[in-house]
């Protein structure tokens, strides 16, 4: 898979990916830090990028317009660094060898305990 990481999270999550034999960037090495969110669909749509963000509200509503997409990660809540390479981690070994053909796939951690819910998207 290709992921694009937002800038709300970490950029050491690009390693991780790349860990794990996948390709990755992170949006503030690409120069588009700052962007609205519907601006980043551009380039997420034009080259079928695998988006992993913490905005999980505004991306579900960009993603439930788009017709066709290479799948969205959501990484809740706001945790730091460390967590956040852990619990993108677990979202990686629980996606491996899958196609996220228009399906999002979110890990929360709340009292010690990580839970991954994958649901398609548009409906």
């Amino acid at each position: 898979m290709n992921f694009l990481i937002d800038e709300c999270l970490h950029t050491s999550l690009v390693e991780v990916a790349q860990l794990r034999g996948h390709e990755a960037t992170h949006v503030t090495w690409r120069g588009m830090g700052g962007m609205q969110d519907w601006n980043l669909m551009g380039p997420i749509r034009d080259e079928f990028l695998t988006f992993v963000t913490n905005n999980a509200k505004d991306f579900r509503r960009l993603y439930a317009e788009a017709e066709v997409h290479a799948g969205l990660l959501i990484v809740v809540p706001q945790v730091p660094p460390s967590e956040q390479r852990d619990l993108f981690d677990a979202l990686l070994e629980e996606i491996e060898g899958q196609d996220l053909l228009n399906e999002v796939v979110e890990i929360a951690y709340a009292d010690g305990e990580a839970e991954i819910m994958r649901y398609p998207l548009p409906l």
